[in-house]
């Protein structure tokens, strides 16, 4: 099973912030560092030092690793225009030498949008589509050759689809609870679908779900990685357990209900049930990314019982 870390940035925290977390991802030994794409802090407290763009991250990133996977939990289809944003993965996959991996989703956050300018359509799932179909199509288009596109929300006319990954097929991550809409588009487009922040029930229905989308299309399940993402907080002692709990805001008395927590035994116990259920890849989400004791206990007592 791989274990990524994923991490909240708009919570409040600088690139240096987000760069000491991902050497410490690299040299600890897990397998990728994941962000969100948000710009506008969730809940109370300070932003400070404000929103950092993802993908401008990523580069950095992409030349101060050299082993972990990199790549968004999601990118919202909201922020940048498809043609666009095939040409920054492809930039950062360069940059990175092949380690880059696409997450790309309807986008949820109507506060960041309203914050910001930024227009927020009711209906999305056509948009998802259509970056799909954009991104994957100037990728696969031969070198020479050109691309062209017309769908209801995207125009493109002899695009000469360049740059091109370092690798023919980056990674594509879709995500969701949907029980029909998500998995049939994960089924189309992805490499791995995602589901985060539900109960073991829900996954194991949702992973189903996504098993008969491969089968409505004659893919093979098993090409397709499945991955759940929970916040997660370990302690070997209660009073660092509360403490942990506490910096991120979150309810002591419902935490672990859904969520990986507790002792290191715990944890390990968490995540294989969620192997059990079938998942491929854990995203553990750590959101005060500061506190890089909290991922040295993780990799020293939960991450050898895992693997």
């Amino acid at each position: 099973m791989e274990v990524c870390i994923f991490t909240e940035p708009q919570q409040g925290a600088s690139y240096d912030d987000q760069l000491a977390q991902a050497n410490a991802t690299e040299r600890l030994g897990f397998d990728g560092w994941f962000r969100s794409d948000h710009f506008l802090r969730m809940g109370a407290g300070d932003p400070f030092p404000g929103p950092t763009d993802a993908w401008t991250t990523l580069a950095g990133l992409a030349r101060e690793t050299s082993r972990i996977r990199i790549g968004t939990l999601v990118s919202s289809v909201t922020f940048r225009h498809p043609s666009l944003l095939a040409i920054q993965v492809a930039q950062v996959d360069a940059m990175s030498e092949g380690r880059v991996e696409l997450g790309l989703g309807t986008g949820w956050f109507a506060e960041e949008h309203a914050a910001y300018g930024i227009p927020f359509p009711a209906k999305r799932f056509g948009i998802l589509e259509e970056q799909l179909e954009v991104i994957t199509g100037l990728w696969s288009t031969p070198i020479g050759e050109h691309f062209d596109y017309h769908g209801e929300h995207y125009s493109l006319d002899g695009a000469p689809a360049l740059p091109k990954p370092l690798h023919p097929e980056v990674p594509i991550i879709v995500g969701g609870a949907g029980p029909k809409r998500t998995p049939e588009i994960a089924a189309r487009f992805a490499s791995e679908f995602n589901i985060g922040f539900r109960s073991e029930d829900t996954v194991a229905r949702t992973f189903d779900g996504v098993r008969r989308a491969c089968d409505a299309m004659d893919r093979d399940p098993s090409d397709l990685r499945r991955s759940v993402a929970l916040t997660t907080v370990v302690a070997s002692d209660d009073a660092t357990y509360l403490r942990r709990l506490e910096a991120i805001g979150a309810d002591p008395d419902t935490f672990a209900e859904v969520s990986i927590a507790g002792t290191p035994d715990s944890a390990i116990e968490k995540i294989l049930r969620l192997r059990e259920l079938g998942a491929d890849r854990v995203y553990l989400q750590l959101i005060d990314l500061r506190d890089l004791e909290h991922l040295e206990l993780i990799a020293a007592e939960v991450l050898p019982h895992i693997r």
